[in-house]
């Protein structure tokens, strides 16, 4: 694979997204049996100004670019130099992408069989820190003296396939770099560039079938690899492979972490009610067990969570100590309180769980320790029942007020997940949605979003920025 036709690419742009963003400079060097054959690059002109960061981050101003060709006049120059070649970019989803954005809006089809230097790096330098194009640079003793210039850091890409190539382990790296291209097999009915087009970082995707269908709803951390392995040869599944057969369409909504995928695929499922997703589907009701005082005793009442004031309009910064335990049905509360009951040997009619007066069923059989008939107090008991349900108790919500989770991604783009005492209220997308999303009421508690929040809290992303907006 290192002895073909190669071609080291980079790119400068003017952001992060190939959507929106544009290419500012192409350095392209072409290497056959390990040695350079040619070196190229252009300025671009986008057609939009480059943002300040940008510029200094380059050292590419306007100015530079104002006279640069655009990308369309560039088409032939760039297709020549990459047919028929190995497509090698560090981090090579962003530049393959880029081109491939640039190239459809000249309704130019483009496609490579594409080599990322980074997951090469990882692979053959496993035991070594960092991978990143400096880190390559200072394990390997490469220099270059136009960093952050297209054509200065497709020439590191190129020092770095030579020292690979001339490792004593050669057949063990071109097993790496085969391993690496292997192509996806997709069924025949979706379309082949679907695998280029697949973006790797966090997001939802969507299976649609026949008629537009929606099938499946999921997640990931790399919506590429995901979806791809939906479509892999060895499935675990009769399910898995029914699935990959169904499919004729598939979209995707990319996130900024894992935690905004995770309630976007909550929501989605629940809103859209796709065919294989049965488990999220349920019923969004919610289930608790509240303590209640009744004299020196308490009484237990199972309750819907909509009807629990401190998911309402309650006290801020406090959970009532009576709501214990979240269920999805009236049946798997009942069901959890009468096996606490039994073998805490609490008594149901003191509880106001059983009717009638005097001793209850179970002091009867000897399962009980006699409230009922007052042989055990009243306050006694109640502390045991607390202790009972201890391991039950709802969290505190452990703000002041309404809490916001900031989440960035690998371009800058920035997402805030609001919340208010334990409840989603909408992810903003800009300082100006903020206060839009933070000022609104949830539609309602959702276990889902509980445990998802809850999770995170207890394991949050060291990446995520937590805001208290009160």
């Amino acid at each position: 694979m290192l002895d073909g036709e190669l071609a080291c690419v980079d790119l400068e742009t003017t952001g992060g997204n190939p959507l929106y963003h544009r290419v500012i400079e192409v350095g392209i060097v072409l290497m056959r049996g390990g040695e350079v054959v040619e070196e190229w690059s252009s300025l671009v002109n986008p057609g939009m100004r480059i943002p300040g960061n940008i510029a200094a981050f380059t050292g590419i101003s306007d100015d530079m670019v104002a006279d640069a060709p655009p990308f369309a006049e560039l088409r032939e120059e760039i297709l020549g130099r990459l047919a028929g070649r190995l497509f090698v970019a560090h981090n090579a989803r962003f530049d393959y992408g880029f081109l491939r954005n640039e190239f459809r809006r000249l309704d130019v089809r483009f496609r490579a069989p594409v080599l990322c230097t980074v997951k090469l790096s990882r692979r053959v330098d496993a035991p070594e820190r960092g991978h990143g194009l400096d880190a390559v640079m200072a394990r390997h003793g490469i220099t270059c003296t136009a960093r952050h210039r297209a054509l200065g850091d497709a020439r590191v890409l190129a020092e770095f396939l030579a020292i690979l190539r001339r490792r004593g382990e050669r057949d063990a790296i071109e097993r790496v770099v085969s391993e690496l291209l292997r192509a996806t097999s997709l069924p025949p009915q979706l379309d082949p560039e679907l695998a280029d087009d697949l973006p790797e970082g966090p997001g939802v995707y969507r299976f649609w079938g026949e008629g537009d269908v929606l099938l499946y709803v999921g997640k990931s951390k790399n919506l590429r690899t995901r979806v791809l392995s939906h479509f892999a040869a060895d499935h675990v599944s009769s399910k898995e492979l029914k699935l990959a057969r169904q499919v004729r369409r598939v979209d995707w909504q990319e996130t900024a972490g894992e935690l905004g995928a995770l309630l976007t695929e909550s929501r989605w499922i629940k809103e859209q009610q796709p065919l294989h997703n049965r488990r999220l589907r349920a019923t969004p009701e919610c289930w608790t067990l509240l303590l209640e005082p009744e004299g020196d005793g308490l009484r237990v009442r199972i309750a819907e969570m909509g009807t629990v004031p401190f998911f309402a309009d309650g006290e801020k910064g406090t959970v009532p100590c009576s709501a214990c335990g979240l269920f999805r049905s009236r049946r798997d509360a009942k069901k959890a309180l009468d096996e606490i009951v039994r073998a805490r040997e609490l008594c149901a009619r003191a509880l106001g769980l059983e009717a009638g007066e005097g001793s209850c069923f179970a002091f009867q059989v000897g399962r009980c320790r006699g409230p009922c008939v007052g042989r055990e107090p009243l306050a006694l008991h109640a502390a045991r029942v607390q202790i009972a349900l201890l391991p039950h108790k709802l969290k505190s919500w452990p703000f002041r007020g309404r809490l916001g989770i900031c989440e960035r991604d690998w371009r800058g783009e920035e997402e805030m997940h609001v919340f208010d005492q334990w409840c989603y209220l909408g992810t903003a997308r800009s300082d100006e949605e903020v206060d839009g999303v933070a000022s609104g009421r949830p539609a309602g508690f959702d276990l889902d979003c509980y445990r998802i929040l809850e999770r995170f809290l207890r394991r949050p992303d060291p990446h995520a920025r937590l805001v208290e907006l009160g």
